[in-house]
């Protein structure tokens, strides 16, 4: 499947609460009128939490990028099938809908979005780990760009066969439930869905997500250690200050997989 990641700042004049509660009861609602006519598989939005824990992660990795707000998030089958999609009568007049809608609450400038594809390292079975309200699990969202001395090539590279082996010999050390790596696909369709929307900032190499259970979470020295290792590990590939990091609740508004 390929994903569509649009990281969201909202709009200054609203507060969190009002960009959430818009987001997800008018805005959600909306999106899921429209699964049928652009044959969206699954729809997903991460609120990000107000927690001490964004400042703390961001701080044991040195200076980064303030955190967004959120991330929606939208799958399809093929990438194949998204361009069918969007050449189609139904699917632009749906695209222009939802555009629409998007300016109410978004700071579209500021919020870069891609298409994108998964390469999982740790995962449950079944796959059903979901960080809902009212739980303990959270998601870890880690929007990244690679360091300037490494080709966008060697930085998915390392990603992939130095890091990824690094975070799964550690992962249940460190309580992670669910660990995947989200490269971005360098899709043609970026292009205009940037421009439709008047994007400012530059698209990110991918993500790395996680699921972890906050009350089971290790307080061990090797829990420690662990986390540790995987941050000394970050620096050999990751820009940091063009980097962010943040903890959210997740939303399925849309799931037909």
């Amino acid at each position: 499947m390929i994903r569509l990641v649009f990281v969201l700042r909202r709009k200054p004049e609203l507060s969190m609460a009002e960009f959430h509660d818009y987001w997800k009861n008018t805005h959600g609602p909306l999106v899921a009128s429209f699964a049928n006519d652009l044959k969206i598989l699954r729809y997903v939005q991460t609120h990000t939490l107000e927690d001490p824990a964004n400042a703390a992660a961001q701080q044991a990795r040195g200076n980064m990028e303030p955190h967004y707000d959120g991330v929606a998030e939208l799958w399809w089958s093929t990438e194949a099938e998204l361009d069918e999609v969007l050449a189609s009568e139904a699917g632009q007049a749906a695209s222009a809908a939802l555009l629409e809608d998007e300016a109410k609450f978004i700071d579209l400038p500021q919020s870069p979005l891609w298409m994108a594809y998964e390469y999982p390292q740790i995962n449950p079975c079944p796959e059903n780990v979901v960080a809902r309200e009212k739980t303990n699990i959270v998601r870890v969202f880690f929007p990244l760009r690679h360091q300037s001395r490494l080709s966008e090539e060697q930085a998915r590279h390392y990603w992939l066969t130095q890091h990824g082996p690094i975070v799964r010999s550690h992962g249940e050390a460190a309580g992670t439930l669910c660990y995947r790596q989200v490269h971005r696909a360098n899709s043609p369709v970026d292009e205009a869905l940037q421009s439709a929307r008047g994007t400012q900032v530059e698209s990110y190499l991918g993500h790395a997500e996680a699921w972890v259970d906050r009350g089971q979470a290790p307080a061990t020295d090797e829990a420690r250690r662990a986390n540790q290792t995987f941050i000394e590990d970050e620096h050999n590939f990751i820009d940091m200050e063009r980097s962010t990091i943040w903890f959210g609740k997740e939303h399925t508004i849309i799931d037909r997989r």
